[in-house]
């Protein structure tokens, strides 16, 4: 069946690759002109007492008020929920059709990319991406690399039966950013590891709440991890949290906003606050539980930088001009050198002056994070809203009957 929306039939079946902006799958309620996105997970907050004493209480959590603040950032939560159908479709689309061993990596992000565009119709304009579409380039790190690895332009690296690959990919509406990752492994030999990650990031999730200390948040979320040990090949490992990869809170245009969330405990005693947006996130390896920079750097960003102050230090005008013309296509979102290329605005011959922005602070670089070589990393990370009546997992997969 389909639905008629502006006079068009769309079926509300997706087809593969996507072909309709995701608004199109929801017509307005009658009589009005809003279209409502599906709810995440709903969580109730729970009274919680911890070891030193310290108490969260839950007790105002269900009054008036608490449901009228939660009223008045529906229009917010909606956004963020627009940005999560898009990761849940093309997450399903990604599995039942993109992944698979022989698959060029680069093939597989770019088919994954044009669906979030399609989506989101970040392609209608030149600079319709920073309105909405993706939120950070796709991570697709392989083995013992645990993050921030997306091919560059040229790389002819082929996803193996044998690899375990982090899919870590964002969507993003008015700058709403929705952050969820989940390891594809499909040789057998890896499951305990990928349920064991899975166990600590949900563990991660249930901990969290309104005035819960970061720190214990990190303290559920090992506690969990290192109760597993994995057998690969013969070889017992303990798995370990990699201690310096963490969850991070999520602003408008900022993807790790300020506040972290630890994978081991003993960490800060702030505390996570109504209304805030986390990515609980964890890695589980069979190494060391430590990254370091490694290999080609693909991921980047415009340091936030109001004032200007750090562009003025830049001497070189073309420099300064590239530094305008991805301020314009990207804002503060992160951005890798395949997008930089891409489309009729694409650069050529910029390498220099991005040496240039690097150097001068104007823009981040984010080179690949990696374990010891021959150990395993996994991961597994949701976007969660801390609304002031429940927490909610915005990014899972229930509708979809996706166990991620």
């Amino acid at each position: 069946g389909g639905v008629g929306v502006g006079g068009s039939e769309v079926s509300l079946v997706d087809t593969y690759p996507p072909r309709h902006p995701i608004y199109k799958y929801y017509p307005p309620g009658k009589g009005s002109n809003k279209r409502l996105y599906p709810k995440g997970r709903e969580q109730p907050y729970l009274r919680r007492q911890y070891s030193d004493g310290y108490i969260v209480d839950i007790h105002d959590r269900s009054t008036e008020e608490a449901r009228e603040r939660e009223r008045l950032s529906s229009n917010v939560h909606n956004t963020v929920r627009k940005a999560a159908e898009v990761h849940r479709r093309v997450r399903k689309y990604a599995m039942e059709e993109l992944i698979r061993p022989g698959v060029k990596l680069i093939d597989m992000c770019e088919g994954l990319e044009n669906a979030t565009r399609t989506y989101l119709e970040a392609d209608k304009g030149p600079y319709s991406g920073v309105k909405a579409g993706i939120g950070f380039p796709t991570g697709c790190s392989i083995n013992h690399c645990a993050a921030h690895y997306t091919p560059n332009p040229g790389d002819k690296t082929v996803l193996q039966y044998s690899d375990v690959m982090k899919l870590d990919f964002g969507t993003h509406v008015d700058g709403y950013i929705v952050d969820s990752a989940f390891t594809w492994a499909p040789d057998p030999k890896y499951e305990r590891l990928l349920e064991a990650v899975k166990a600590a990031t949900l563990a991660g999730i249930d901990a969290a709440g309104i005035d819960v200390r970061l720190s214990d948040v990190g303290e559920a979320i090992q506690e969990v991890m290192e109760s597993y040990e994995v057998v690969i090949d013969g070889k017992t490992y303990p798995v370990k949290c990699v201690r310096n990869l963490q969850g991070h809170s999520i602003e408008p245009y900022h993807i790790h906003a300020g506040k972290s969330v630890p994978c081991v405990g003993g960490g800060e005693q702030t505390r996570m606050e109504e209304g805030e947006v986390f990515a609980i996130e964890t890695f589980g390896s069979t190494g060391k539980g430590y990254v370091r920079e490694a290999g080609d750097c693909s991921h980047y960003a415009l340091n936030p930088d109001p004032t200007g102050t750090m562009l003025k230090r830049v001497r070189v005008h073309e420099a300064r001009q590239l530094a305008d013309r991805i301020n314009r296509r990207f804002s503060t979102l992160p951005w890798c050198r395949r997008y930089l290329e891409r489309g009729k605005q694409g650069e050529s011959r910029y390498h220099i002056y991005l040496r240039n922005l690097i150097q001068s602070g104007v823009v981040e670089e984010y080179p690949p994070l990696c374990d010891i070589k021959g150990s395993y990393v996994a991961q597994y990370e949701h976007t969660v809203i801390l609304k002031p009546t429940s927490k909610e997992v915005v990014s899972a997969g229930d509708h979809y009957g996706m166990d991620w």
